[in-house]
This record gives C-alpha cells, sequence and structure tokens, in this order.
C-alpha cells in the first residue's frame, strides 16, 4: 500500500511540477503533508532536509551573489564582454559563452542569466545584430558551466546533501571539474561553429513597434466645459470607460499621476484604451482628441522613459498580479502592455496572474526604472550601463567568495562554515544590507529542494525505490550495467525538460542508487550520471535560463529543439563515456 502511495504522489508531482498550475514550493509542502499523514514519514524524517547544511550552502551562494550583483561587479564583467565582442565581432558567441560559463560556475544559473541578459542585448543592438542571434547561447553557457563545480548550479548542492544523508560520501567541490569542462566546450563549440546556424533571426524593434501600442495610445485634450474637471484620474468616467490614463501634460509639464490628482481644465491625457472606445471619447462633449496616433514624446521625456522589465524566478510578483501587488502606487512605473511568449497583452492586465519570463512595457521615472538594475524582481532589458558605484566593496566581496571556496575545497573550514563566514563578512562590510541578504535568497527554490530530499527518504523506506530498480533490473540486465546506466541518463534528461533540473535529480536519484546497488555496482557513478543529466535541458524553453531568454529573444519553441537537439545527443554520449571512466563501476 505504501509503495502504491509514494509511486502515485510521484506521478502527481511529475505533472505539477511540469505544469506549474501551483508554486513548486507549495506542491512539495503538500506532499510532505501526505506523507506524513499516511506514517509513510515522520515529522523529524520530513523537515530533516530544512536543517541540513547543503541548505545554508545555497542560502550563502544566493547572498555573496546578490552582493557581487549590487556593488556592480558584475556589471562590470559585462562592460567588459560589450568591448571585447566589438573588436572581434567573428567570435562573439565564444566570447560570450566562456564569460557566462566562467560566472555560472560559481553562481545560480538562473542569476548569472539574468544577469547577462541586459549587455548581451546592448552587445547585439551596438553591433546591429538580433539578440536571438546570442541569447540562446547565453542560456546554454549557463547550463553547462553549472556542471563544473559542486556550488555551480542547485542541483549539484541538492545531490550532494541526498548522498550524504543517505551515508555516502558528499561531492566535493571540483571532483566532477574534468566532466564539466568537457561538456561546457563541446557545448561552446558546437554553438559557436553548428549551432549558430540553427539560430533564428529575429529583427529587433523600438519599443513602441514591438508592443504594438500605436493603434492603443492617444492625446486627449480636456475643455473648459468639460464634465471630467475635478474627477480622480483613476475614479473618473474615462476610468470607468476602461482607459488607463498614462500621462498627465499639464502647463508644458509631464507627469504620471497619482491616487491623489484630479483633472484640471486644458490637462492633455495621454490614455490607452481599446480603439473602438477611443472613437466614442472623440464625439464626447469636453473632450478633444488631438492625435489619433502616438505621438513619442508623449510617452517619453527627459525625465519618463519607457522599459522593457522581465519578471525572474526569484521575483514576489510570480503568481501574483499586478493589482494584487499595487504595482502602480507601490512602484511609480505604469504597465503598458505584457509580452508573453512572444504574445502581447494590453487588456485587464491589472488581473492576470504574472510568470517567470513575462515582459512587462513599463513607462516611469528614470530613476525609479534605474533601480531595478539591482532588484531581485525585475531585470531591465533595453538599456545597460554600468553600476560601478561601490566599485572598492565589490571587488573585496570577490575576493572573500574566493577565499571561502578555497578554505571549503581545502577542507580547513567544511564548505558551509566557509561560505557562512563569508556571508558574516560581506553583510559587515555593507556590500549588502541584512534586509537584501533576505530578499536574495530563493526561497520557494530551498523549500522545493529540502522537501524533494525528503520524498527521496520516502521512496527508500517505503520500498518503492526498491521495488522500481528491481523491476528495471530484470528487463534491462541482460543488455549490460551500461545500458541500465543509460537509461536513467535518458530518463533524466527527459524529466529535467519539463521540470525543474534539482527535482528531476532527485525524483531519479533514489532509483538510481538503489539499482546500482542490485547490480552490485558503484552506487556513485549512477549518482553523478543522474546529476550531470539533469543539467542537460537543453531542448525546450522550460528551464529557467531558457525562460528568462525566450521573451526577450522572441524564440518560438521548436527553436530550442533546432539548436539543442543535436547537442543533447552529444553531451549525453560524452556523459556515457567519461563518467564511467572517472568513477568506474
Amino acid at each position: 500500500m505504501e509503495i502504491a502511495i509514494v509511486l502515485g504522489l510521484l506521478v502527481l508531482a511529475v505533472i505539477l511540477f511540469s505544469t506549474e498550475k501551483f508554486s513548486v514550493d507549495v506542491v512539495t509542502m503538500g506532499l510532505l503533508v501526505v506523507l506524513m499523514a499516511t506514517k509513510i514519514i515522520t515529522p523529524q524524517e520530513a523537515f530533516s532536509g530544512f536543517g541540513s547544511d547543503f541548505m545554508v550552502v545555497l542560502a550563502s551562494i544566493f547572498i555573496i551573489s546578490g552582493a557581487l550583483q549590487q556593488t556592480g561587479v558584475l556589471d562590470l564583467i559585462g562592460s567588459r564582454l560589450l568591448a571585447l565582442a566589438k573588436a572581434n565581432p567573428a567570435y562573439i558567441i565564444i566570447y560570450i559563452m566562456f564569460a557566462v560559463g566562467i560566472t555560472s560556475a560559481f553562481m545560480n544559473n538562473t542569476t548569472v542569466t539574468a544577469i547577462f541578459l541586459a549587455p548581451v542585448i546592448a552587445v547585439a543592438r551596438s553591433m546591429k545584430l538580433s539578440p536571438s542571434k546570442l541569447l540562446i547561447p547565453v542560456a546554454y553557457a549557463s547550463i553547462l558551466g553549472g556542471t563544473c563545480t559542486l556550488i555551480g548550479t542547485s542541483t549539484n548542492i541538492a545531490v550532494s546533501g541526498y548522498l550524504e544523508k543517505t551515508g555516502m560520501e558528499p561531492l566535493r567541490m571540483f571532483e566532477f571539474l574534468p566532466v564539466g569542462l568537457v561538456l561546457f566546450f563541446v557545448g561552446l563549440l558546437y554553438m559557436s561553429i553548428f549551432g549558430k546556424r540553427s539560430l533564428p533571426d529575429n529583427k529587433d524593434e523600438s519599443l513602441e513597434a514591438e508592443f504594438g501600442l500605436r493603434a492603443y495610445v492617444s492625446e486627449i485634450v480636456i475643455a473648459k466645459n468639460s464634465p471630467l474637471i475635478g474627477q480622480g484620474i483613476f475614479n473618473s468616467n474615462l476610468s470607468k470607460m476602461g482607459f488607463r490614463i498614462l500621462n498627465v501634460i499639464r502647463h508644458g509639464h509631464n507627469f504620471l499621476p497619482d491616487n491623489t490628482t484630479t483633472i484640471e481644465s486644458e490637462d492633455i491625457l495621454i490614455v490607452e484604451g481599446r480603439l473602438d472606445n477611443l472613437m466614442t471619447v472623440k464625439e464626447t462633449e469636453g473632450i478633444d482628441i488631438r492625435a489619433d496616433g502616438l505621438l513619442d514624446y508623449a510617452l517619453q521625456s527627459d525625465r519618463i522613459k519607457l522599459a522593457e522589465l522581465l519578471v525572474t524566478p526569484q521575483s514576489d510578483f510570480v503568481n501574483n498580479s499586478l493589482k494584487s501587488s499595487n504595482f502602480r502606487q507601490k512602484y511609480g512605473l505604469v504597465v503598458l502592455a505584457i509580452n508573453r511568449s512572444g504574445h502581447t497583452l494590453r487588456e485587464k492586465l491589472g488581473g492576470l496572474i504574472l510568470r517567470v519570463g513575462d515582459i512587462l512595457l513599463v513607462q516611469g521615472p528614470i530613476e525609479k526604472i534605474n533601480y531595478y538594475k539591482t532588484s531581485r524582481d525585475l531585470t531591465v532589458l533595453d538599456d545597460f550601463r554600468p553600476l560601478l558605484y561601490k566599485k572598492r566593496k565589490g571587488f573585496l566581496t570577490l575576493a572573500i567568495f574566493i577565499a571561502s571556496i578555497i578554505l571549503g575545497s581545502c577542507n580547513i573550514l567544511p564548505l558551509s562554515a566557509a561560505l557562512v563566514l563569508g556571508v558574516l563578512i560581506v553583510v559587515l562590510i555593507k556590500a549588502v544590507s541584512i534586509e537584501r541578504a533576505y530578499e536574495t535568497i530563493d526561497w520557494k527554490l530551498l523549500v522545493m529542494i529540502g522537501g524533494m530530499s525528503a520524498f527521496g527518504t520516502a521512496m527508500t523506506k517505503s520500498g518503492s525505490a526498491a521495488w522500481l530498480s528491481q523491476n528495471i533490473v530484470n528487463v534491462m540486465e541482460p543488455f549490460g550495467t551500461l545500458a541500465i546506466m543509460a537509461g536513467f541518463v535518458i530518463l533524466t534528461v527527459f524529466l529535467t525538460q519539463p521540470m525543474s533540473n534539482a527535482a528531476a535529480a532527485l525524483v531519479v536519484l533514489p532509483i538510481a542508487i538503489e539499482t546500482a546497488k542490485h547490480l552490485d555496482v558503484n552506487p556513485r557513478t549512477f549518482a553523478i550520471a543522474v546529476m550531470l543529466s539533469a543539467s542537460v535541458s537543453l531542448v525546450t524553453p522550460f528551464e529557467p535560463s531558457c525562460i528568462l531568454v525566450y521573451g526577450p529573444g522572441k524564440y518560438r519553441f521548436v527553436d530550442f529543439f533546432r539548436a539543442g537537439g543535436v547537442l543533447t545527443i552529444l553531451l549525453m554520449a560524452v556523459l556515457m563515456c567519461l563518467i564511467p571512466y572517472f568513477w568506474p563501476l
């Protein structure tokens, strides 16, 4: 009975993680509640993963990465990349992938992709290239770069924690560096020689043209006898008709309205709404339509600009609406349109639930837009200027990070202790505030990894992993041990396309380890095969790094299959050749 419950929950977890109907942390906690309610695992077993040192390692990496981003050091890397790419345009993909991959070896993949988006788009636009020619290589480099070290991706840390929990030796910092380097350079060479030919050439357009604003935005002039005079901007008859009042021009001054703004005579209102409503307003007494099309200066001025903001996986806006977040009042920006998976949405935006990878076209003061250059919630796509206002602290933070890695790698201190020490010093030198340090942590990911680690315990304790592994051995044993390991590699690669890498690895890992024990071979070999296979997520845009480049690159689903299909096969072949060599069966 317990086996049936656990396997049923396993199937349910795969479906829910793939469809993303619910947040990953909610799904994970729901699974734990069911496992505890059925007494398959105890509360201590359910929550033991949350107290593990690998959770501390993950949190520390997020904080130090956030400090590096906030101090401007990573922007400096982006600006150097921009200069190098301009000087050697023929090798632009190599330079970009190398810079992204090296950074990703020591930072979270998704964070690295978000950091490099703006400078790479700036590189593309300055060189008259389509960003679509460069952004898939960025995503692939961040994914493959993470295979080089223990802290390169949360998947590696989660697998190491699970191995230690089952009594095996945890992974060392650079234990799989040789294999990771081969994977990375195979990806780099393939994309720079062959893969670049399969990348689409999606032309870059102005923001107004790209989001289709010209048909929707007009100027309304308030006449002296208008019934709108004295009405609050957001409670006016115009608002009730479905218009969004984006801007007010009063006595020659352009400003964003707020809750206290009332309409005055001779105001010029920049409004966005349906064309049929605009035609109705045109016939309304006391209101005059000055222009039927969009006037560029109406949306942008010396102080007020348009910008594209990308919703990141760490954002608090994910699974929330603009209305519930009080976006306009709280952040001082107006959302004009939302681009999702290549489709622009303009109507009923307030109630739309935001997803990772959504691009918001916003209008607002320059200083408000600049704030999001160092925000974990949103990334500014269309403007890149290095923020070097904390240059000294930034390089000191980088030195502290390197020192922490050396201390942990050389076993002078446990890795968790070394990284916590680094975080304490970074906070003490005020490279990042305490409040911002907590904000940089991806709590949903931590909950998912801690919970799925406990799910692995349930699979082992209930006998589910043993039952599955026995059936796998019975079917596959005539084909040999390598064939069985290849089956786990293929299964993990398949699952990691719709699921997160860490979730896919933690689902397959207990079964793979139990199968290795049944075969009387080295379980560490199977574990590392599963872990590295989880990072071969290249043929669909569901991996967070791929989601982040999907909108800015104006990609289609098939673009990832064309660019990553052959590369995925090559990388699986590399894994099957190298893993048995470095970790003999």
